[in-house]
């Protein structure tokens, strides 16, 4: 099993955080990193996720989304078509700190065979990726624009 865990101050409330997080058709417009969502934030769909990490590498997932926590949590977890082989449970929780201000702990869980072979890369490529995806977040929470 291997996590990884980045976090974000942002001067805002948790509300609008929670909107920009689960408006799944707006990705493309302020996401780097995942760039784009097909599905809607619902506890059991299932959705279509496109990365496009720092590194240049494009991917696509089909996670089914496993909590919704409205204002505080969203999770998907995505498993590989050979059982066992990779997983990952994609984990935002947003923290409220102080009435405008909230901490987004954004983090995923790996585990399967395959997580020790891409450790380095989830440790570089993609944590870069989680990185310019919080700082996005933030900018555009921050803004006037929702």
């Amino acid at each position: 099993m291997k996590e990884l865990r980045t976090e974000i101050e942002i001067s805002t409330n948790a509300e609008k955080v929670w909107k920009i997080l689960s408006d799944f058709d707006k990705y493309h417009q302020w996401n780097p990193f995942i760039n784009r969502i097909i599905g809607q934030a619902k506890e059991g769909s299932k959705i279509e996720i496109h990365i496009e990490t720092p590194g240049g590498k494009n991917r696509k997932y089909q996670p089914i989304v496993t909590k919704i926590e409205q204002g505080r949590e969203l999770r998907w977890l995505g498993k590989s078509s050979l059982p066992g082989f990779l997983n990952g449970e994609h984990i935002f929780t947003i923290e409220q700190l102080q009435p405008e201000r909230v901490r987004l702990v954004h983090r995923e869980i790996f585990d399967g065979l395959l997580t020790s072979l891409f450790g380095k890369s989830l440790d570089t490529d993609v944590r870069m990726g989680f990185e310019e995806m919080n700082k996005a977040l933030k900018e555009r929470a921050e803004s006037t624009i929702i």
